[in-house]
């Protein structure tokens, strides 16, 4: 089933309901007769309401009983157009008592098969519409390949109708070789197209601003493999619509064999749409195309089940190890403890952070496969390529494992009296460690998940470059992401200034004591929101609506909240605390807002699930309550900055920003599962099931015949 359209398919326990009301009615008359006369009226009652559209039950040979039972013609109202028929039942019997029952069932019945009947052919009409255009586009490309290949070819036989082919031309140049279809290619298409190949990029888009698009032919070699990328992936992206168009008329011809009568055009056309993208685009390799159109299934590899329990495992053992070896040296009393908790603490945090988030979209992974959330369809991720809760898992403790033992062997140096304590080698460990991270993360072959990294570095990139790239929904959603690792940042900046300028061999830091350092202390903070409010920008001036200027303005005011407790946090004063106090009180106040009602869609007074929503994934309505709680009391979590709460006497300040860090990703992880459950539901509202695929030609208006 495509979780998209399940409104869109034929509701089996609605009509079992109805069925079973024909049944208790059956039970009561049977009780009110005989045992043998009531079994017989049962049987007679609900055989009979089947006779006629099965013809399992009854026995047409008896023309007394059975003739005319039902009746199935096809209505027409005016305010329709001649191709969008229903359909529906007469039944003849509904004199006889109990028949109510059966006239329900049937009415349910109608109702359901005018659903998927309409709904499929509203999508075959689309596919036939696209079809054309992308044969449009096949004419173009091999026009374009042709001038490109030879300037001075003159095309001898040109068809006489140039453009859409009809289905008999269309059957014949399959069976013709790609010789002979060259050469009905017509050059004419190529004087009234406009080229789309242009790629989106920062220095494009602000040439788009300055100098307009340019979209006229140069006929390079470059504008040709651009056109053909993009076709290619539009072929790929149509040849699964049309699958998932075959899957849905699979599953419904169970119940409902008319609507078959379309599942024909829907097969002849997958036909022709693999003849072409094997002929254009895979050699003639019908096995290589093949497996482009219908990538194969994704499995679940049991090595990567087996490594992940080691990395657990092995990061069990290190959790042991480091708490002995504290316990053996007392380093929670050592006169050493503030020195190695504000220099060394931080560094080792980073990762911590990082891992806290995997961790945490694992979680939610796991969470959207089992509630059957199309999160690969919604980030858009290449087929068969996404990574699963198990790959995540694996890649988080293999980074705890070597953070873990990067933190044991920077104690174990400390200890053995054969190093000098402090060196410079075991001030290096932490530095050692994010210099592999980003080897592994930058690394250019195809090991440890190539597409997946470059997805998240591509990703990073348009959203760093805000607003100069279309915000897509991953774009965004990375963004609000790094919203919540503003420590991390911070750390970052504290690596560069620890191992900048900083006398690492001595494990000191003169970090808090530079203008420049504060300075960039709060820009750090900053800049995620900033990002994301240029997004915001960006997609109101593109669709003209001014609902992201709302969001937006909830961006502005949590860089308010954080700039005036940062400078309190540097500065004190009770003028500035208080300062401090309020902006953070707005801003909480608008996100929670937000979170709860734009983004997770709840707490609608008027829906059919009081406060929630009118579609649930969750079975549990409570869950949804309590998470709503959970993300008021994270969001409170800045209060420690104003209320000082760092400044406890049993808890070290770092240890304290560690915690409240840790509780902001905590949140973020929960608010991931509840947004992305409401993208899926407006997918499914609106019937999107597949991407939108950008194609490399535009016809121009007045030549849309060609």
């Amino acid at each position: 089933m495509v979780p998209e359209w399940e409104e869109a398919y034929m509701k089996y326990d609605h009509l079992k309901t109805v069925l079973n009301g024909i049944l208790i009615f059956g039970r009561r008359k049977l009780n009110q007769t005989s045992p043998q006369k009531g079994i017989l009226l049962r049987r007679h009652s609900f055989h009979r309401a089947w006779s006629g559209l099965t013809n399992r039950f009854g026995n047409y040979n008896d023309r007394d009983n059975d003739a005319e039972v039902i009746l199935v013609c096809e209505i027409q109202h005016q305010e329709q157009s001649p191709e969008c028929q229903n359909y529906q039942t007469m039944f003849f019997r509904s004199w006889e008592e109990g028949a109510e029952n059966e006239l329900v069932f049937f009415r349910r019945l109608d109702d359901e098969f005018n659903k998927v009947n309409s709904f499929y052919k509203s999508k075959v009409d689309e596919v036939v519409i696209e079809a054309e255009e992308l044969n449009k586009q096949i004419d173009a490309l091999s026009a374009l390949q042709i001038k490109i290949s030879d300037p001075n070819f003159q095309s001898s036989s040109t068809p006489s109708n140039p453009g859409v082919l009809p289905s008999e031309e269309i059957q014949e140049l399959e069976e013709k070789s790609e010789t002979d279809q060259i050469e009905m290619v017509s050059l004419e298409v190529l004087n009234h197209v406009k080229i789309n190949v242009t790629p989106e990029s920062a220095v494009s888009t602000l040439k788009t601003i300055f100098d307009g698009t340019k979209s006229d032919l140069s006929f390079s070699k470059g504008e040709l493999r651009t056109a053909k990328a993009k076709l290619k992936q539009a072929f790929i992206e149509f040849h699964r619509k049309l699958r998932l168009l075959k899957s849905y008329a699979f599953l419904n011809q169970l119940a409902f064999s008319k609507i078959m009568k379309k599942y024909d055009k829907v097969v002849k056309l997958m036909e022709r749409v693999e003849t072409v993208y094997i002929t254009h685009f895979a050699n003639s390799n019908r096995s290589q195309g093949m497996s482009d159109l219908r990538p194969r299934v994704k499995r679940d590899e049991h090595r990567v089940t087996f490594f992940m329990g080691c990395f657990f495992g092995c990061a069990i053992a290190l959790v042991v190890g480091v708490i002995l070896t504290i316990h053996a040296r007392d380093l929670l009393k050592s006169e050493g403890r503030d020195q190695y908790m504000i220099n060394i603490f931080p560094l080792y945090s980073l990762f911590a952070y990082i891992v806290l988030h995997m961790l945490m979209y694992a979680t939610n992974i796991y969470f959207w496969k089992r509630f059957r959330v199309n999160y690969a369809f919604i980030f858009g991720f290449k087929p068969t390529t996404e990574l699963g809760y198990k790959e995540i898992l694996l890649l988080s403790s293999a980074l705890l494992v070597l953070t873990l033992a990067a933190v044991l062997s920077n104690l174990e140096m400390e200890i053995d009296e054969g190093t000098e304590s402090f060196t410079t080698l075991t001030e290096l460990v932490p530095l050692g460690l994010v210099t592999v991270v980003l080897l592994i993360m930058f690394c250019p072959f195809n090991i440890m998940y190539r597409s997946s990294r470059f997805f998240l570095i591509v990703n990073l990139w348009r959203y760093v470059c805000a607003p100069l790239y279309k915000v897509t929904f991953p774009d965004f959603f990375l963004g609000d992401q790094l919203t919540s690792q503003v420590q991390l940042l911070r750390t970052v900046e504290f690596y560069i200034c620890y191992y900048g300028w900083g006398d690492f061999k001595r494990r000191s830091n003169t970090c808090n004591q530079s203008k420049i350092y504060e300075i960039f202390y709060i820009f750090i903070a900053v800049l995620p929101y900033w990002l994301r409010f240029l997004q915001c920008m960006r997609q109101v001036f593109e669709h003209k609506d001014y609902g992201p200027a709302m969001n937006g303005l909830k961006y502005l005011s949590t860089i308010v909240a954080v700039v005036t407790r940062t400078i309190y946090v540097q500065r004190r004063g009770t003028a500035m605390r208080i300062i401090a106090a309020s902006s953070s009180g707005v801003a909480t106040i608008y996100n929670t807002y937000w979170d709860v009602v734009k983004d997770w869609g709840l707490l609608r007074r008027d829906s059919m699930n009081p406060w929630l929503r009118d579609k649930l994934i969750l079975p549990y309505k409570s869950v949804y309550f309590v998470a709503m709680v959970i993300n008021v009391i994270l969001r409170l979590a800045w209060m420690q900055t104003v209320l000082d709460f760092h400044e406890a006497p049993w808890l070290h300040q770092s240890t304290m920003i560690f915690i409240v860090a840790s509780l902001e990703i905590v949140r973020r992880g929960l608010w991931n599962f509840f947004r992305l459950e409401n993208e899926h539901l407006n997918n499914v509202g609106k019937f999107r099931a597949f991407k939108s695929v950008p194609l490399p030609f535009s016809y121009e208006d007045g030549d849309k015949e060609l």
